[in-house]
């Protein structure tokens, strides 16, 4: 589980218009320091945030990627910068069972079916 930090949202504030750029221009935008940003972008790579995709090359050297907001999240994550005290956190269902008051012993006693992630009514079902 992971909470977004200041950095976090001002990456995802510069990505929110859903146009892909590159780690020199973000740099430029944010305004950290090359390490700190290089160490957050994995970190929302990792947990799903972020798209990062290889830019196709003309010549040699190494290739650039281009960083990006999946469509699916650009409505969240504008909801979370717009709204103070709304929070975006990634969570494993192992974690999120521990926490569910319906399940008891792998059993959801609302929907009255095995503790899984599929039928989950404490998980917001994607658009």
């Amino acid at each position: 589980m992971s909470i977004m930090d200041l950095f976090d949202r001002q990456i995802l504030a510069v990505l929110k218009d859903g146009k892909p750029k590159e780690f020199k221009e973000l740099l430029r935008e944010v305004r950290f320091s090359h390490n700190t940003l290089r160490l957050h972008l994995s970190r929302l790579e990792r947990e799903r945030f972020i798209v990062k995709a290889k830019k196709p090359k003309k010549d040699c050297g190494r290739p650039a990627f281009t960083y990006s907001l999946p469509p699916k999240l650009r409505r969240r994550v504008d909801l979370a910068l717009t709204e103070p005290y709304n929070t975006i956190v990634s969570l494993t269902f192992q974690k999120l069972r521990h926490l569910c008051r319906f399940e008891k012993g792998r059993y959801c006693k609302k929907t009255r079916k095995r503790c899984e992630a599929q039928n989950c009514p404490q998980i917001l079902k994607r658009e």
